[in-house]
């Protein structure tokens, strides 16, 4: 079977040819807009048709086999793919607006020091609807229909997107298509390690969502300890790229800065992160380090924050201090794939459409050759090694 989550639309018309061309519209808004999993319930759809399409093309979504709910709401979803990894995704409620924080990849294969999805190494790419799924699952198990775009979408669970680089973009333009969900892509942000060959690709894309660069040390020395990539693309050129990056009027791009005791937190750390961002349009969310067991690190002291954050304000540089969000559900920004925190019991049932399987351990890495990712990218990457 195919899914049509895998699908843009201008694709998905190709794919139904010879049925006429808005075919493909009207199954985009029956799927996305009107949450139908079901070509029978597509009534505006000939039922010869229906019957049809239904032999051939898939439009239920994967099973999310785990849920997991934070004391602050904050909701983590173990997603079951195809093959039985699964995706992880994370719902955070806001007042103003709603985040869905979704994974690119099953694994990462940067490998930086600080981030426990890092120590697994890279199982394979997502594919662009294995992406677009996410957010659907989360959009449906916490929105109700008339609420139903009221969420931001960011792209930095699992994984290095830009090292998948094409079914990610397929994804974000399958989430921006007017007959979709309809995001606008002021509302969907991309993080990135500093893949810059990635990086000059999305320069020059017709339609760009927000950009994030995650940071973490504003020298090479500092960023070649805690981030292995940065031995390939030092901070001078990663910087020079997003220097060149086009950008809307108003628009700035974000730098992620985990505060770690001791390693990044110092006064001098803040003055050279000053110094590197200095005329940039940016501003810069600060993430006291998420602590975890297998982590050699130490989240700093509140007023190690607080003075970090205003030798930057001092020198006229936006910073924010990014609340922890989800620790207690092995949700929070480098935890992912961590464990399941939670016994199975515990885990609630889901409601709103979306079925809940029995949950089940989440399968260990294996050896040897990775299996080709749906979508039919191949992903021998496991190590950060491979990349340097």
């Amino acid at each position: 079977m195919k899914s049509v989550f895998d699908y843009e639309r201008r694709e998905l018309t190709d794919a139904l040819k010879p049925a006429p061309a808005y075919r493909a519209s009207q199954i985009f808004k029956s799927v996305y807009q009107r949450w139908i999993a079901d070509f029978d319930a597509m009534t505006d759809l000939p039922k010869s048709a229906r019957a049809e399409l239904a032999s051939v093309w898939n439009v239920r979504l994967p099973e999310a086999r785990r849920r997991f709910e934070s004391v602050d709401g904050t909701r983590r979803y173990l997603i079951s793919l195809a093959d039985g990894e699964p995706a992880e995704t994370v719902f955070i409620p806001e007042a103003r607006r709603n985040t869905i924080c979704v994974s690119s990849q099953v694994g990462c294969a940067l490998g930086c020091t600080f981030c426990l999805t890092g120590k697994l190494g890279l199982l394979r790419h997502l594919s662009a609807g294995e992406i677009v799924s996410q957010v659907l699952v989360a959009q449906r198990d916490n929105l109700s229909m008339d609420r139903r775009n009221d969420f931001n979408i960011v792209l930095m669970g699992m994984g290095e997107p830009l090292h998948n680089y094409d079914n990610v973009m397929k994804a974000v333009r399958i989430l921006h298509d007017e007959h979709g969900l309809n995001i606008s892509m002021n509302r969907i942000t991309l993080s990135t390690a500093g893949m810059l060959p990635g990086l000059e690709r999305l320069a020059v894309e017709p339609d760009i969502p927000n950009l994030a660069i995650s940071l973490t040390g504003a020298t090479n020395a500092k960023r070649n300890e805690l981030m292995p990539i940065n031995r390939k693309y030092p901070i001078e050129q990663l910087l020079e790229t997003v220097r060149q990056f086009p950008l809307k009027r108003r628009q700035r791009v974000t730098f992620e800065y985990v505060l770690l005791k001791g390693v990044t937190d110092s006064p001098e750390d803040a003055m050279n992160l000053a110094r590197l961002l200095r005329g940039l349009r940016s501003k810069v969310n600060l993430i006291p380090l998420n602590e975890a067991e297998d982590l050699d690190y130490e989240r700093p002291p509140d007023e190690a924050v607080e003075r970090f954050q205003n030798i930057l304000l001092g020198q006229n540089i936006s910073a924010f201090v990014r609340k922890n969000r989800g620790n207690d559900i092995s949700a929070a920004c480098g935890q992912l794939r961590a464990n399941d925190p939670l016994p199975p019991s515990a885990a609630l049932p889901l409601e709103g459409g979306v079925n809940a399987s029995q949950a089940r351990p989440s399968l260990p890495l294996r050896g040897g050759e990775p299996p080709k990712a749906a979508g039919g990218q191949n992903s021998a990457i496991r190590h950060p090694s491979h990349l340097l």
